[in-house]
């Protein structure tokens, strides 16, 4: 994906025209029966109904039969509606088109992965040599027929005669890890079972890895040596860490030192760092382990290099030298500034830093000891992404997008600072139509809130458009501009894609984040819809040509969204989404985010919960929007069962008549390595959904000519 574009050879008045018409008649189809139970606890004195608990248990016959009516409903619901394949047509024009990630060099191997324009999944490849010829070392297309297992790069060894990848399967977490001889392009037997891996390494000449295992009693860090059984491999670091706790391990470039970090859930409110010194068979030694902050560590050479918001909400770096890592010997090298560090890379002996201007990347260059060399420049406010690079090399790279920007990767020669292209794609979009703007709103208690609004060129504001309102707001997570098909076909065809930086991101620092977690979790829900009044009063769109979507987290924000305001939004896109709040934490692995959010265990913070939990604000006869959500089997980060249970409830509860209707994929889920087919069939089954309730005259013959 490029930040060229090139010109249609055809019209697109047929494409981008948006009709007023109002919204086609709902069917007078009934969505399936579906029990309801008297199930009640009490919690702190509470009494908490929970009429649909049984459908948390997903293997349960009645469950099955109950997911199958669900999408054969959603089916007879939407197959009717006009324009779904016209709406496939433009997706897979816009996302079949060749793929590739940025790069591991490793001794003058270059491995990343490609699709090609024609493929499903991202094959693993290789370049001997810069300009060397493309090699396929691993190809996923033959491990399943249906293009549900995908493979990723976990590491290169340091020669590049050694492969580690991941082969996962559906939307799991999980992976299966395999060792492959880049020689002799045999698959070792010394591979790892499914399970979810924080961090592994391959030790230099071949002589094992080291790896870090989440399993029920938490992430634990192992070593194996080459040509042995795993099941013997040597724990090193990890045990009294619970479930809760996420460990990471990473080995130094030179395979001296094993660099650990434990990050205290998803929050970023606490972590520590430890070195063990395995050249030498040290012990593991602790740099931090007793501060209330996040650190984000790397290693190169004799130095530890520690991103922090400790004394510094916007975050600064910080050196420590191991041979003399006491506290009073730690040196800043990069100051807070009035931009928040996002990340750091080391590369060619350079502190790479990524920081955010208003909500944009902006990324500089300085050396060890903290002198700023360069700042590197873009083309429009976007996004700066896997900045790669050894500390020995001479070279790094990084990808750059933008909302009509697609995914560029560039390489960067460190002596000079010279920078070229080192990939694009070749995208039929017409960036030069489309207008992006950051405007500032304020929401419910003043606190003003960048919002990013994309649409196109002249568009008049009338309050006709349709709007696609989207946010997340959570875990430090920014939402920076990034290309996204979807945004671009929704301009295209006459609307307006608005994406707001809620707090409880890390767009403005650590101060941000806290405004938007545990008590002030609310902030979020206030902000998001203090940006959907924002958008009908400033004539962009109007409530009943208004739908908000989200995902995860920002499912969660939907779905607070529509139950604390169901008379501002017309249409509702509910995706992954966390919906019971008093019971979250007890599924998969969702103790991770208790730091975020706090635990129903928690007298005070079940008062905090109850007050937005979606699930638990439903209400009997409330005029709801049409509502999809969508989520599925392999999702093991967030259990399907939120979905599920909430659509089971609105479809009982909603006194509107508008739909409520599930998307429920009963082999893919959360994560990374669903095929290209699968992403655009999802992404029109939400459009279409969204064009029927939002009134867009979408028939067949409104595309027919656009190729």
């Amino acid at each position: 994906m490029s930040m060229i574009h090139r010109r249609f050879a055809f019209t697109l008045a047929a494409l981008l025209a948006v009709a007023r018409v109002a919204p086609a008649a709902t069917a007078t189809i009934a969505p399936p029966a579906t029990r309801a139970d008297s199930v009640k606890e009490t919690l702190h004195g509470v009494e908490i109904a929970d009429p649909y608990r049984w459908l948390e248990d997903k293997n349960s016959p009645e469950t099955r039969a109950w997911i199958d009516a669900q999408n054969q409903y959603t089916e007879a619901m939407l197959g009717p509606q006009p324009g779904r394949d016209a709406i496939r047509k433009r997706l897979s024009q816009l996302l079949k088109v060749d793929q590739v990630t940025v790069p591991y060099e490793r001794g003058g191997l270059y491995v990343y992965t490609r699709r090609n324009a024609d493929q499903d999944l991202p094959v693993i490849v290789a370049r001997r040599g810069a300009q060397g010829q493309e090699e396929v070392l691993v190809d996923p297309h033959p491990l399943s027929t249906d293009h549900t297992v995908s493979v990723s790069i976990l590491d290169v060894s340091d020669d590049g005669h050694l492969l580690a990848y991941g082969t996962r399967k559906g939307g799991e977490d999980e992976v299966t890890v395999s060792l492959l001889d880049l020689d002799s392009k045999q698959v070792l037997p010394d591979n790892l079972p499914r399970a979810r891996y924080f961090g592994l390494s391959l030790e230099p000449g071949r002589k094992g890895y080291y790896y870090t295992r989440f399993g029920t009693e938490g992430s634990r860090v192992y070593h194996h040596r080459m040509g042995t059984d795993v099941a013997n491999d040597s724990l090193l670091f990890g045990e009294g860490y619970g479930p809760g706790k996420i460990v990471v391990s990473q080995l130094s470039d030179d395979g001296r030192r094993l660099l650990i970090a434990v990050y205290y859930g998803s929050a970023t409110d606490r972590s520590e760092v430890y070195v063990k010194d395995v050249e030498h068979g040290g012990p593991v030694v602790p740099i931090v382990n007793d501060i209330e902050a996040y650190f984000q560590p790397d290693i190169a050479g004799d130095h530890v290099y520690m991103q922090t918001n400790w004394k510094a909400s916007n975050n600064r770096i910080l050196d420590v030298d191991l041979a003399h890592p006491s506290r009073d010997r730690w040196r800043e090298i990069v100051p807070e500034g009035d931009a928040a560090i996002e990340s750091f890379s080391l590369a060619g002996g350079k502190i790479f830093v990524n920081a955010l201007q208003n909500v944009a990347s902006t990324v500089r260059v300085y050396t060890p000891a903290g002198k700023l060399e360069r700042t590197l420049d873009f083309p429009a406010p976007g996004t700066v992404e896997n900045l790669r690079g050894r500390w020995s090399g001479t070279e790094a790279f990084f990808s750059f997008s933008s909302f009509a920007v697609p995914t560029t990767i560039y390489r960067i020669g460190i002596a000079g600072g010279d920078r070229a292209t080192w990939w694009k794609p070749d995208v039929p979009i017409e960036a030069a139509g489309i207008d992006v703007q950051q405007v500032w709103y304020r929401s419910k208690d003043g606190t003003r809130i960048p919002m990013f609004v994309m649409s196109k060129k002249g568009l008049k504001r009338d309050g006709s458009a349709p709007a696609y309102l989207t946010g997340y707001g959570g875990f430090t997570i920014s939402e920076t501009p990034t290309y996204k098909p979807l945004a671009v076909l929704w301009v295209e065809r006459g609307g307006v894609y608005a994406l707001p930086n809620l707090r409880g991101g890390g767009e403005f620092g650590e101060a941000w984040h806290r405004a938007g977690m545990l008590k002030n979790k609310q902030n979020v829900f206030d902000d998001f819809t203090a940006a959907a009044d924002w958008l009908v009063e400033s004539r962009y769109t109007s409530r009943e040509r208004l739908a908000i979507s989200g995902g995860s987290n920002g499912g969660l924000l939907v779905g607070a969204a529509l139950t604390q305001h169901p008379e501002k939004f017309r249409a509702v896109v509910c995706n992954v989404p966390l919906l019971d709040m008093l019971r979250y934490h007890q599924f998969l692995v969702a103790r991770f985010w208790v730091p975020e959010y706090g635990s129903s265990e928690d007298p005070e913070q079940f008062q905090v919960l109850r007050a937005y939990s979606p699930y638990h604000h439903v209400t009997k006869g409330v005029a709801y929007p049409a509502v999809l959500l969508v989520t599925g089997d392999s999702d093991t980060r967030v259990d399907p069962l939120h979905a599920r249970k909430m659509t089971a409830l609105l479809q009982a509860s909603t006194g509107s008549g508008r739909p409520i209707l599930l998307h429920y994929d009963t082999k893919l889920g959360h994560s990374a390595g669903k095929p290209v087919s699968k992403q655009i069939d999802d992404m029109s089954v939400e459009l279409t959904f969204l064009f029927w309730q939002l009134g867009l005259n979408s028939p067949e013959a409104a595309l027919s000519e656009t190729r």
